[in-house]
């Protein structure tokens, strides 16, 4: 019974997610990668802005130290082994759109920042804000090439001249 039911939970959660919007492997590894740094310069950060007397500065410390917990669970569940639902929560946020990951990694980047304006807060949020910034990229899609873009544009200034001709045509 656990083998027919373990191959079927395996075979789901080792499925590869649904591809992103016509993303690269690499740029994939290079938003994991940032990710992986943005939770690193946070948590360095967020131990030194802790190390104060003012409240505000020591939760956006605390704050900092749980956005970078947050991005290696979601980006590098591997570093958190011990815990047992970090498989899970890094393939909930594997399906989720490149732009709502985009909007999650820079809103948890922005609150610390909010809280207590520091040049610590910023420098050691500017990597994981950057991270949200490649996921809203990826979202936009890839770019198209030269020559199909002055093609749309040669049929759109075509459709124009039509129209302008067709309206001067109908005036005469």
């Amino acid at each position: 019974m656990s083998g027919a039911g373990g191959t079927a939970g395996a075979s789901v959660s080792s499925a590869p997610p649904e591809q992103e919007e016509g993303v690269t492997w690499w740029y994939r590894w290079l938003c994991r990668l940032s990710g992986v740094l943005g939770a690193v310069s946070c948590a360095i950060s967020g131990f030194f802005n802790c190390i104060t007397i003012h409240p505000l500065n020591i939760a956006a410390g605390v704050w900092m130290i749980m956005n970078a917990f947050v991005l290696l669970l979601c980006e590098a569940p591997f570093c958190c082994q011990f815990i047992e639902f970090a498989n899970t929560v890094a393939a909930k946020v594997d399906q989720l759109r490149s732009w709502q990951k985009a909007v999650f990694y820079c809103g948890m980047a922005v609150v610390p920042i909010v809280i207590s304006l520091t040049l610590t807060t910023l420098l050691g949020n500017a990597v994981a804000f950057a991270t949200g910034v490649l996921y809203g990229l990826s979202a936009l899609g890839k770019k198209g090439d030269a020559i199909s873009y002055a093609r749309i544009q040669q049929q759109k200034q075509q459709a124009d001249e039509e129209k302008l001709t067709d309206t001067l045509e109908g005036e005469l």
